[in-house]
């Protein structure tokens, strides 16, 4: 039987492990953009994002503000998500669309919506979308989503930065 003490302790042990938003990284604000863009689909958007947001403070532990710049990503990207699918659709020569798995989908989405409005150099981008697959995506997809990238930043004629010639 747990004592008031050993209660204590617990709660305690529980505050100390919280997950300050501050000290993420931008590798890990953009996992946690991941993490809810994936929630979203999973709710099939019927779930607004503040409260699933809410949820995620609560059930991990966490303090995301509701006015960061994750949250408003997130929005951005959830409001915008058909036009982003449309962008890259294109480049899916021998793909259906409707073949994608969700993670794929999402990372892809994620990807066009910050070579289109973030000034975040164009590899920056496509190495971290590859690090996202490669923790959450189908096996070997992050190879997909390097070349749909690759041929996106090309149609686009992004001017920031060239990917290095292999």
């Amino acid at each position: 039987m747990l004592t008031n003490e050993s209660t204590d302790a617990i709660n305690h042990h529980e505050l100390d492990n919280s997950i300050q938003f501050a000290s993420l990284s931008q590798r890990d604000k953009r996992a946690l953009i991941f993490h809810l863009l994936y929630a979203a689909e999973s709710f099939d958007y019927q779930t607004s994002l503040e409260a699933i947001v809410d949820n995620f403070n609560r059930g991990f532990n966490l303090d995301i503000p509701f006015n960061s710049d994750v949250v408003s990503t997130t929005h951005a990207i959830i409001d915008q998500r058909d036009s982003l699918d449309e962008t890259y659709k294109p480049l899916l020569s021998n793909w259906r669309f409707d073949r994608l798995g969700v993670c794929t989908k999402l990372i892809l989405r994620f990807a066009t919506w910050e070579f289109l409005n973030t000034d975040v150099p164009a590899t920056v981008i496509i190495n971290e979308a590859i690090e996202l697959a490669k923790c959450f995506a189908e096996k070997d997809a992050y190879k997909f989503i390097n070349g749909i990238l690759d041929e996106m930043l090309k149609k686009l004629h992004r001017q920031d930065d060239e990917l290095p010639q292999s």
